[in-house]
């Protein structure tokens, strides 16, 4: 996560605002006070200045008329001076009497007394006309501008004749000066107060920033999937309380981890151990997750698989898109299989929905099916094929059974060809249906081979001779067996008919002139029997399946030799209960042989 610099901090934005607010309070209190402190300071001394002119205009007025009307005008000149020079007081700058003429008749500068009126001739004049005006004016006093408060009023009679004009300047710097004096001790104040200010905005701050900082450590702290670390409570503050509230969900994630993390593991363990293959997709159908078995299954990597379409690696992407797998069945035989290799696989799918909610993905179950599929294709085939078996002998009966009904008999002739035909073919039928039973027998797991001890030397030498005494003469025996005793523990009866059903098919398929050669070798723990005819082969691709029920290599030849098809299927299933392996090999044109391997020694009764 991003540092949080200085200036874009919360500490940094509190202390500002902080700051701010005092200044702005100290202002605003600052104008109002000095605007209020200096109006009430010029409002008291412009209020003393007229109220001691409208006294000294009181007394000078008896002065004034005495000397308009000419009586004692030198003593009320004396009296003039003398009662200027008592009424004016410190604040006054100038104090001036002047007549109707405008001349001064008496100042407080008596030096001035005898002079015309030069300054301030419009406010004498207006007091001379009866108007009395007061104000403010800024005057020059050296190399500083002075303001000062002029009054100019009348001097008049009670009936109210003008008898002249009384003109004061007070300086009221003095009150500006005040002014300034407190604005300077507001100022100072407020940069005492500011940095107070400053010093206890960062200390709350500090206790505001300082949990939410530990709060900030503790979240990243989080998210890397530590939930040890606990937020130090300060305080029982809000914050205090949100530290305490950030804890407890600390305490609960953690819970809600460890149990999320034992579902993950669970389910980890149950996809990796499934038989099954499972993929996962998201809304869009692109693949989130793949267990094993579904790697196997597809032969690809859950790295590759990630992001891809789930109909593209399923084979579908041409049949199917994502929405209508989401609506199809509930599965789909997909079939993998190669020339080689079987491999069928059922899919299932299911949407992952909540109630009325939309399609937040879909979850693809794949299961090896190939097995079931072969089996239900051979139990077809199975059918088939005895079904098949059964109606040529009965079409065969019943066309030489309805001859003989319809006349046939009475034939000397036919009728003992007719009956004899049919006698072959129902013979035919119960070898068939003896066969059947007999590995319905093997298959049923309650069936028991009887072992016992016995010479397989002897036993295969009996063998061969009952079949040399009723073979064709065209065709030669040649023995290769071990020349002692060869004690097997076996079934010696399913054996036998082992050995029956693989030499009769080498006399059958052996031509005129052939040869069927016969080995027995003993091995460390396994005795070898081989049996090999001259006859003409059989393909390379159909080896392996000579073992299967009902097949034939040339179905037309075989059934005009006779057999049901399935002495090979016999033996290879008494082969195997017995521990053994039975395989063939051949090359087309040459013959084939046939090659059995049996324990010497059953270690246990098996059944089949």
């Amino acid at each position: 996560m991003e540092k949080v610099g200085f200036f874009k901090s919360i500490h940094f934005k509190f202390v500002v605002v902080y700051i701010l607010l005092i200044i702005i309070a100290m202002q605003v209190i600052g104008v109002l006070f000095m605007e209020r402190q200096e109006d009430k300071l010029k409002g008291n001394f412009t209020k003393n200045v007229d109220e001691n002119a409208d006294m000294i205009e009181v007394n000078l007025e008896g002065e004034l008329e005495k000397i308009i009307k000419d009586t004692e005008k030198e003593e009320s000149y004396q009296n003039l001076t003398s009662l200027i020079r008592d009424l004016s007081y410190s604040d006054m700058d100038r104090l001036l009497v002047v007549n109707l003429d405008q001349q001064i008749i008496a100042a407080s500068d008596e030096s001035l007394v005898g002079r015309k009126t030069s300054d301030n001739m419009i406010s004498i004049s207006q007091a001379l006309l009866g108007s009395p005006t007061n104000d403010i004016f800024q005057k020059k006093v050296g190399d500083q501008l002075v303001r000062t408060y002029v009054v100019a009023k009348p001097i008049q009679t009670p009936s109210g004749q003008v008898l002249g004009a009384l003109y004061i300047e007070a300086s009221i710097e003095e009150i500006y000066e005040l002014s300034r004096t407190l604005n300077e001790i507001l100022a100072n104040a407020t940069i005492i107060a500011l940095a107070i200010t400053a010093l206890l905005g960062i200390i709350l701050a500090r206790t505001i920033t300082r949990p939410l900082a530990d709060m900030q450590k503790q979240a990243q702290v989080m998210a890397r999937g530590d939930f040890t670390r606990k937020v130090r409570v300060y305080d029982r503050d809000e914050i205090g309380q949100l530290a305490a509230s950030f804890n407890d969900l600390t305490n609960k994630l953690q819970e809600a981890n460890e149990i999320t993390e034992s579902e993950r593991t669970k389910l980890r363990s149950v996809l990796s151990y499934m038989t099954d293959g499972v993929i996962a997709t998201d809304r869009e159908g692109y693949i989130i997750l793949m267990n094993d078995r579904a790697e196997e299954m597809l032969s690809l990597s859950r790295h590759e698989a990630m992001g891809l379409f789930l109909p593209e690696i399923l084979g579908l992407e041409q049949d199917f898109s994502i929405d209508q797998l989401e609506e199809s069945p509930s599965s789909l035989i997909l079939d993998y299989s190669s020339k080689e290799v079987p491999f069928i696989i059922r899919a299932s799918f299911s949407v992952i929905q909540k109630d009325d909610g939309p399609v937040n993905g879909m979850i693809t179950v794949l299961h090896d099916v190939t097995e079931q599929e072969q089996i239900e294709k051979e139990r077809r085939e199975f059918v088939s094929n005895v079904s098949h078996e059964l109606r040529t002998p009965l079409t065969t009966m019943r066309s030489y059974l309805e001859a003989l009904a319809e006349g046939a008999w009475q034939d000397e002739n036919l009728a003992p060809k007719f009956l004899n035909v049919t006698q072959t073919e129902t013979e035919r039928m119960i070898r068939l249906v003896t066969d059947l039973l007999q590995l319905s027998k093997m298959d049923n797991k309650d069936y028991q081979l009887n072992f016992r001890k016995v010479n397989l030397t002897e036993m295969m030498q009996q063998v061969i001779d009952r079949f040399e005494m009723s073979k064709s003469e065209k065709i030669s025996f040649e023995k290769h067996l071990y020349n002692k005793p060869l004690p097997v523990r076996i079934d010696p009866d399913k054996i036998i008919q082992v050995l029956d059903n693989i030499i009769s098919n080498a006399l059958k398929y052996s031509p005129d002139g052939g040869k069927v050669t016969f080995n027995l070798i003993k091995e460390a723990t396994n005795v070898h029997i081989s049996i090999k005819d001259e006859g003409v082969g059989i393909p390379k691709q159909n080896l392996t399946k000579i073992f299967e029920r009902f097949y034939r290599v040339d179905k037309a030849r075989s059934r005009e030799i006779g057999g049901t098809g399935l002495g090979l299927a016999i033996a290879s299933e008494v082969v195997k209960a017995h521990n053994g392996e039975i395989w063939a090999e051949s090359e087309f044109g040459k013959g084939t042989t046939i090659h059995v391997k049996l324990p010497t020694h059953q270690t246990r009764e098996e059944r089949v």
